[in-house]
């Protein structure tokens, strides 16, 4: 017989984006205003990321489509791998997630994809650190994780490679 392996999952619920404290809000709000410039054609879903150094500085980034749709990629990594490329050696403490759409009204936090949540996971294994993910659409409830192994418990990391 199997032995039953039960986890943890917790997040906080704001009612809206109002209710978030000065730095998160702001965080959420230039997640909002990059999304504006993403380049999404084909889904018609525009995700905007803005994410929080250590330091306070703010990076954002937006999902950029393709006609070979496999060649696009998501604002969420796209912001973090900037990050890593240009400052190899800060450390982000938060990530702000926003989207809309045209063909719908996003009153529901969007969460970010599997692929993203696992290469924004390999920054907080590198910086031994949990990354706070604020979630959000275009208005309505926002989620925050407390960081990003809590949305993907059981991540694949350097462990299973053997490093």
């Amino acid at each position: 017989m199997p032995t039953q392996i039960t986890g943890n999952y917790s997040y906080e619920l704001y009612n809206s984006a109002e209710s978030l404290n000065k730095a998160d809000k702001a965080l959420l709000l230039a997640a909002k205003e990059t999304l504006l410039n993403a380049y999404a054609p084909y889904s018609n879903f525009n995700v905007g990321a803005a994410l929080l150094f250590e330091d306070g500085q703010i990076i954002t980034g937006n999902n950029q489509e393709n006609a070979a749709y496999p060649s696009g990629l998501c604002a969420e990594r796209v912001a973090i791998f900037y990050a890593s490329s240009q400052y190899p050696n800060k450390k982000i403490i938060a990530i702000a997630i926003s989207a809309t759409s045209k063909d719908q009204t996003l009153n529901i936090p969007v969460p970010p994809c599997g692929a993203c949540r696992q290469a924004m996971a390999e920054y907080e294994i590198k910086f031994d650190f949990p990354i706070r993910l604020i979630m959000g659409g275009e208005s309505g409830e926002v989620f925050i994780s407390p960081s990003i192994s809590n949305l993907l418990p059981l991540l694949f990391s350097s462990k299973n490679l053997g490093k």
